[in-house]
């Protein structure tokens, strides 16, 4: 999910999304609070991959993802997408 038009096309109906439960950036978030310190990129993929995450249709996922009120990032893209996140969370933290 992540970033995109929140108008639904009928392609996008059929397709399916995998959606972390908590969120990723949840996660990320809380790895990196109780570590201390910024989290390497070998850490953001480790916690992605043991992450649990189902596959759910487009819109189903869509509506999760307004009813939690944010954006998760992008799995795909994770190490990146949380550099850019973690710089809102921990605005006076130092980057990797």
């Amino acid at each position: 999910m992540g970033k995109g038009n929140k108008q639904v096309n009928e392609r996008d109906k059929d397709r399916l999304c995998l959606v972390f439960i908590p969120a990723l950036v949840t996660l990320l978030y809380k790895g990196e609070s109780t570590l201390g310190e910024p989290l390497t990129e070998s850490q953001v993929l480790a916690i992605r991959d043991g992450a649990s995450c189902v596959a759910l249709p487009y819109d189903m996922a869509r509506a999760g993802e307004e009813s939690r009120g944010y954006p998760d990032i992008v799995a795909e893209d994770v190490w990146n997408e949380w550099q850019r996140v973690r710089q809102e969370l921990f605005p006076d933290a130092e980057t990797r």
